[in-house]
């Protein structure tokens, strides 16, 4: 199993985000958008990060002085899942959105205590789901696999949460002997 990150050296990374910045304004040159300088700080943005969400973007975006409404975000991001460069999940309160612009096939694990996500490839898990579809009949078109738990660091978290409650629990059952 391959857990799989974007952050390798900042060279290839930026050369990746050039690249996929203009694969998206080739694509967008043959849709009803027209590109400017805005909607590609946005596609900027967002090719730079493995998941964000169009708040996430919004911030970072105003962060570095590059005001952009909205709507325009939402409606870029839109066109990103319509052409394949994104998709849209929704993971735990809000949609995030998956930069699908340099991954294959992956699968995600995601904690519900602080909204981490690690993804990972798994040649078993695909040679199982093929497995599956074909002992049913079944051609696979897509497929999603979400693992929801706790990171470690949440499960250390949790587990100093219980420790404090059954201190509290015990110190009032002894006072009350």
């Amino acid at each position: 199993m391959k857990a799989m990150t974007m952050r390798s050296q900042p060279d290839g990374r930026d050369r990746r985000v050039r690249e996929g910045i203009e694969r998206v304004r080739t694509s967008l040159g043959r849709s009803r958008l027209n590109w400017s300088l805005q909607r590609e700080r946005i596609v900027q943005a967002f090719l730079q990060e493995e998941h964000i969400t169009v708040r996430e973007l919004y911030g970072r975006l105003n962060r570095q002085g590059l005001r952009a409404p909205l709507n325009t975000i939402y409606r870029t991001m839109r066109v990103l899942c319509e052409k394949g460069f994104a998709e849209a999940r929704r993971f735990g309160e809000e949609t995030q959105y998956d930069n699908l612009s340099a991954k294959g096939a992956h699968d995600h694990l995601i904690c519900t205590g602080c909204g981490h996500i690690v993804e990972f490839e798994d040649p078993a898990i695909e040679r199982l789901r093929q497995e599956v579809a074909t002992d049913h009949g079944f051609h696979l078109t897509a497929c999603r696999l979400e693992l929801y738990g706790l990171c470690g660091a949440c499960r250390v978290k949790s587990r100093q949460v219980m420790v404090r409650h059954v201190s509290v629990a015990q110190g009032r059952i002894l006072r009350r002997v």
